[in-house]
C-alpha cells in the first residue's frame, strides 16, 4: 500500500495588500502547527491593527479535511472567511492561517464585491508565500533492556530513523522520528524483539 506522507504548507510569514473602492485589505499568511499558534497570531494582529474594521480569517490544520475554521468578523455571512478558505484549499495547503484585515473606505462593495475582494486578497498573500512540501513524521519512544541493545541498534541502523534522544543504562530509552511511510515496518520489526516497548508520542 502506498502511503501519502507529505503535505504542502508555507515556509514563513507572507504579506499582501489589495485595494477596492477605497477599502484597503491587508493580508497575512502564517505557518501554524496548532490552534494555540493560530490564537497567538490573531491576537498580535488585532493589537497591531486595532483600528481596522474587520479581521477575517481561515485556518486549516493537519490532513483531516474537516479540521478548519472560518470567521467573517462582522462581514455578511460567507463573504470573507469562506473565500479565504477556498484559496487555502485551491493551493492544497494545510497547517496555515490566512488573515485579511479590512479598512473600510466608505463605499459598500456588496456581497459579490466582498467575496471577490477577500478571495483576491487571500490569493495575493499566497502568491507572495514560499510554498514547501514537508514530510509527515511519527515520533516514538522506545524502551528496552540493555541486553537487547544490539538487536535494537541493528534495526535502527537498517531503517535509519532520526534519533532525537537516547539513554543507555540497565533500562534503555530512545526517542526517534520516522517518516509515516516507513513507520509501520520499523515498529513491527522492533516489536519482535523481546522486552522492547514502542510508544507513539505524536505525528507531525
Amino acid at each position: 500500500m502506498i502511503v501519502n506522507d507529505t503535505y504542502k504548507t508555507i515556509e514563513n510569514i507572507s504579506e499582501g495588500i489589495y485595494k477596492d473602492k477605497k477599502s484597503k485589505f491587508l493580508s497575512f499568511a502564517f505557518p501554524v502547527m496548532n490552534e494555540e499558534a493560530v490564537k497567538e497570531n490573531l491576537q498580535k494582529l488585532k493589537q497591531t491593527y486595532y483600528d481596522a474594521n474587520h479581521h477575517c480569517f481561515a485556518w486549516r490544520l493537519g490532513l483531516n479535511d474537516n479540521n478548519f475554521r472560518t470567521d467573517d468578523n462582522g462581514e455578511p455571512s460567507g463573504t470573507a472567511g469562506k473565500p479565504i478558505l477556498g484559496q487555502i484549499k485551491s493551493h492544497q495547503l494545510t497547517n496555515i492561517l490566512v488573515v485579511v484585515i479590512r479598512y473600510f473606505g466608505g463605499i459598500k462593495l456588496g456581497t459579490s464585491g466582498l467575496i471577490k475582494a477577500y478571495k483576491t486578497a487571500a490569493a495575493d498573500v499566497l502568491a507572495n508565500a514560499s510554498i514547501i512540501e514537508k514530510n509527515i513524521n511519527n515520533f516514538y519512544e522506545i524502551s528496552f533492556p540493555y541486553k537487547s541493545i544490539n538487536d535494537v541498534m541493528r534495526i535502527i541502523k537498517e531503517e535509519n530513523p532520526e534519533i532525537k534522544n537516547q539513554r543507555f543504562d540497565i533500562e534503555c530509552f530512545m526517542q526517534i522520528s520516522a517518516r509515516l511511510s516507513k513507520s509501520n515496518e520499523l515498529v513491527v520489526r522492533l516489536g519482535k524483539i523481546d522486552g522492547v516497548r514502542v510508544e507513539l508520542l505524536y505525528s507531525i
